[in-house]
């Protein structure tokens, strides 16, 4: 796997901006397309669903705003399809990204298309944090966003279906996910309101898991979990490090338990962190993810943070132009390692301090056929 991410969620890789014509949007996707080409990668992981929106005609859901600038209006073209019939032209698998629960960088829905499904169903969403979120307790709203993303998967010749790491939302200081209605009507048979909030995340990767073999059989089903499940000193299992957030305890995603089920076909753990890093160690986590995997059926890749080389504001690891390369080397010693994908498509084109030139000097000198 020699992968790249390309965020559209607030147009941070592509469209370079809202309201481009639908050829000046083309040009750019097919721009990021060859360049990923010529740097030697072979798949592309395209978010195509940022937040509860598409970039494809959905039945089911606006039109993106980041398309046009207006939520809802046909762009005059199909960015999805598009993108995957000019992947497959250049050799390139594309992985459609998609994130389940994100509704709005805002919390108004009246800010949304009229046809949005949330001004037709508010009881679905809940605001938090500034934003708006699908209620991933309320199992009609598990299966809507199901329907959502396989509409997706049924009417293109994707080569994967891509969750990122956001399931519930990240936890915000002093505030509350109100999901209590949903609590009480779906939440009795668990011992706590973290279970059953678990149970729900791990019914939705289960039974999109199942969906997606029904709908396109030997399509792959791939998720990038934040890099640290829980920490040691939480869990005997977990990993040496102390961040501040774990998948487990804040998001309620129980990665482990998805690679070491064989639920996902691959997983791709953000390990956005330099070696040495006191907090969370590159060189800790990759053989703790090593060891994860080992023995499943899971295939393992690793998140690069291309965005951090070069950036003043990181650490000074992060300004040597071999830092990622000796990621790559690092991971040479682990076979469960499969390849990397980077973040995020703008840094591969700027390429700030030569990052992603001394990978492909060192790594990459030939072509390499995108994974089975």
């Amino acid at each position: 796997m020699r992968g790249v991410w390309v965020a559209t969620v607030a147009n941070r890789d592509w469209p370079s901006r809202a309201g481009l014509s639908a050829d000046a949007q083309r040009a750019e996707l097919l721009e990021i397309l060859d360049l990923a080409a010529e740097r030697r990668l072979n798949s592309v992981m395209f978010q195509v669903r940022p937040a509860a929106d598409a970039l494809w005609p959905s039945p089911y859901e606006p039109w993106s705003q980041y398309l046009t600038g207006t939520q809802g209006k046909d762009p005059g073209w199909d960015p999805l399809g598009t993108a995957v019939t000019e992947a497959h032209r250049r050799g390139l698998q594309l992985h459609a990204w998609f994130n389940p629960y994100r509704v709005a960088g805002h919390t108004d829905p009246e800010r949304l298309a009229a046809t949005h499904p949330v001004r037709r169903n508010p009881d679905w969403a809940v605001a938090y944090g500034g934003k708006l979120y699908y209620d991933p307790g309320l199992p009609e709203v598990r299966a809507f966003v199901q329907k959502a993303m396989l509409d997706a998967v049924r009417r293109y010749p994707v080569d994967a279906v891509h969750f990122d790491d956001y399931f519930y939302p990240y936890p915000v200081s002093g505030q509350t996910f109100d999901d209590d209605a949903a609590y009480r009507a779906h939440g009795g048979a668990f011992a706590d309101r973290a279970a059953w909030r678990r149970d729900n995340i791990d019914r939705l990767v289960r039974e999109m898991a199942d969906q997606i073999k029904r709908v396109r059989p030997g399509t792959q089903f791939g998720i990038s979990p934040f890099g640290v499940w829980r920490n040691a000193a939480t869990d005997p299992e977990g990993s040496d490090t102390r961040a501040g957030v774990q998948t487990y305890d804040d998001l309620y995603a129980d990665t482990r338990k998805w690679v070491r089920e064989n639920w996902i076909d691959y997983v791709c753990p953000q390990l956005y962190w330099n070696i040495g890093f006191g907090a969370a160690d590159y060189a800790k986590l990759l053989p703790w993810w090593s060891e994860v995997a080992g023995g499943s059926g899971t295939r393992l890749y690793v998140g690069e943070a291309l965005y951090k080389a070069g950036d003043p504001a990181q650490p000074e690891a992060w300004q040597d132009p071999a830092e990622l390369s000796r990621h790559l080397t690092l991971a040479d010693g682990h076979p469960q390692v499969r390849g990397h994908v980077f973040f995020a498509a703008k840094e591969v084109a700027q390429d700030r301090i030569g990052a992603m030139a001394r990978v492909a000097a060192d790594h990459y000198r030939e072509p390499a056929n995108p994974p089975g």
